[in-house]
């Protein structure tokens, strides 16, 4: 397929990207800076440069394209996480951007849009295997989520193919945090979040990439993209300090995050996510089947 992806030098675009291209897809990606540019044409990917929020410029730059891979996010860092005004960028990026995207595409006629989103939008399930069909929560954090989501379902009702996909918890190579919880567990450290017997449902930065390209064969809709296995809370905890070479002693915030209200939300609760429907919608199989694998596969200086 010939290819344009929004995001493609983010955390999980680099690993999309070369997924991409280990599949034999032409690539193009929006680039924001000369030293990310060359990176992509090292890849054999063409980059381009312009604004997710100019539709006529998406417009014109999407024409001839099969798909439409929109990754674009700003994050902040961990250590603003809890901060909400930090998280303005990425609101204007999931709800202004993902509109002009999905816009600029109907315009040009592209068959396919891809959408990012997060599976962490799901209420609380306890122990119970939480699928596509659950209803979202609509608390803050979630609504940008949900507003990309919306446009990529505006997409499919003009008889074109919007597939959302709803990431887990991001861990591994290009995930900053994940590198700062592995020097924090080697100081005996390790991040919980929420109650050590609730789950959490994570994918791997790599397995990640693969789903993206994987999604360019799923038919329109909705789908979780986590592990085969997601782990309670404190095993997932025991496997950063088993990667991290040592036990630890000291769990934080644990249930204290909890006080933390709407602001910690996605982070704390119950979520043992399934990913079967895309599995068997694509073929896809994570390489990690869950974060025991993972994280015992990643190592930092």
């Amino acid at each position: 397929m010939n290819v344009f992806i929004l995001g493609g030098t983010g955390a999980v675009g680099w690993h999309a990207v070369r997924a991409l291209r280990q599949h034999g897809h032409t690539v193009t990606a929006l680039a924001r800076s000369p030293e990310k540019a060359a990176k992509l044409t090292a890849l054999g990917v063409l980059p381009v440069s312009l604004s997710m929020f100019d539709r006529a410029a998406m417009t014109a730059a999407f024409q001839g394209y099969d798909a439409i891979i929109n990754l674009a996010t700003s994050i902040p860092p961990t250590s603003k996480f809890m901060q909400p005004d930090a998280w303005s960028a990425n609101t204007r990026i999931r709800t202004e951007g993902s509109a002009a995207v999905v816009d600029a595409a109907l315009a040009a006629g592209v068959p396919r849009v891809v959408q990012e989103s997060v599976c962490m939008i799901y209420p609380d399930a306890g122990a119970a295997w939480v699928s596509e069909e659950a209803i979202p929560d609509r608390f803050p954090m979630a609504l940008p989520n949900l507003a990309a989501e919306a446009n990529a379902q505006r997409f499919t009702g003009q008889g074109r193919i919007g597939v959302i996909l709803r990431f887990g918890w991001f861990y591994g190579p290009g995930a900053t945090h994940s590198e700062e919880f592995l020097r924090l567990a080697r100081w005996g450290v390790c991040i919980q979040m929420g109650a050590p017997n609730g789950y959490v449902s994570s994918i791997h930065m790599a397995d990640a990439g693969t789903a993206t390209e994987a999604a360019l064969r799923a038919p329109a809709g909705i789908y979780n993209i986590v592990d085969n296995e997601p782990l309670m809370k404190k095993h997932f905890a025991a496997a950063i300090a088993a990667a991290a070479g040592r036990s630890w002693y000291l769990r934080l915030p644990g249930r204290t995050a909890l006080l933390l209200g709407d602001r910690s939300t996605s982070l704390t609760r119950s979520l043992r996510v399934s990913n079967q429907r895309f599995r068997t919608a694509t073929g896809w199989e994570p390489q990690f089947p869950s974060a025991r694998e993972g994280w015992a596969a990643m190592t930092i200086t």
